[in-house]
């Protein structure tokens, strides 16, 4: 049996320390990234003027340097809450689309409006202007973030 040349076992060495040494630099100068790190901020919740639902709205920003994916929200007790989204269907009509998830880019923020992502709210509960519920939106990578929303009515900021 012959042993390896000294040249042959000292390229693979010394290019792997090469490569490690360079994932090192990298890693601690931050160009690695951040994991996704997420905020929201109070929401609003429509108040109803109907007895099938209504909706709800976040803006859930992330400060990291990862995306993460909210995957589904609890609502209040009794209530269902559900992602959605509006869908245009043709002939100045709408309808509304369940969503299974919805992407909270690295460095921005997911802002949910009528017109495109919210959280359906069903049965609607009764609220009054300033009344205030209480979400938990659940995350692919991060941990859960309870918030509440303050009701407001259609229109209204």
């Amino acid at each position: 049996m012959t042993r390896p040349s000294v040249p042959a076992v000292a390229v693979p060495l010394l290019t792997c320390l090469v490569t490690l040494g360079a994932l090192t630099l990298w890693t601690a100068t931050g160009n690695a990234g951040t994991p996704a790190a997420l905020s929201v901020p109070e929401g609003r919740v429509l108040i109803a003027g109907g007895s099938e639902a209504t909706a709800a709205f976040f803006t859930i920003r992330n400060s990291g340097g990862a995306d993460d994916v909210l995957t589904g929200v609890t609502g209040p007790a009794g209530h269902r809450a559900m992602l959605s989204r509006t869908v245009d269907i043709g002939d100045n009509a709408r309808s509304m689309a369940m969503v299974r998830t919805a992407t909270v880019p690295a460095g921005a923020a997911l802002t949910m409006t009528p017109a495109t992502l919210d959280v359906m709210v069903s049965p609607p509960p009764r609220l009054a202007p300033g009344d205030r519920l209480t979400f938990t939106l659940h995350f692919r990578h991060s941990p859960p973030q309870t918030v509440r929303a303050r009701a407001v009515r259609p229109g209204a900021e």
